[in-house]
């Protein structure tokens, strides 16, 4: 197969964050409630936060997504030689053990 794959990935380490949290939850948090009354309702009393659906609040990790163009040959490699690409630009620290393929996208 002729053509290139460029592959997007992001390095995972231990101490990354990934939590699901239900609106209701945070609303009903006395420090959350707290600080958005002082900060849009200043001096006013007698308030109630609610919200029209339950909506879902994610507190992850920010990453960086790092790519590299791999061949379209190399495909059943793609997870080595990203692990490779990332331990070749030393993005792989003390506390971080692998990659996450966050995306593939093929180029011609």
């Amino acid at each position: 197969m002729e053509g290139v794959i460029k592959v997007s990935y992001t390095v995972m380490c231990k101490n990354d964050v990934s939590k699901e949290l239900n609106l209701t939850e945070v609303l009903a948090n006395e420090k959350v409630m707290k600080a958005i009354k002082s900060e849009f309702a200043a001096g006013l009393r007698n308030l109630v936060l609610s919200q029209k659906e339950d909506t879902q609040v994610t507190i992850k990790t920010q990453k960086e997504v790092f790519e590299f163009n791999v061949s379209k040959n190399d495909f059943a490699d793609i997870l080595e030689l990203t692990e490779e690409d990332a331990k070749k630009h030393k993005r792989i620290k003390k506390e971080c053990d692998g990659v996450e393929i966050v995306d593939i996208i093929t180029i011609d």
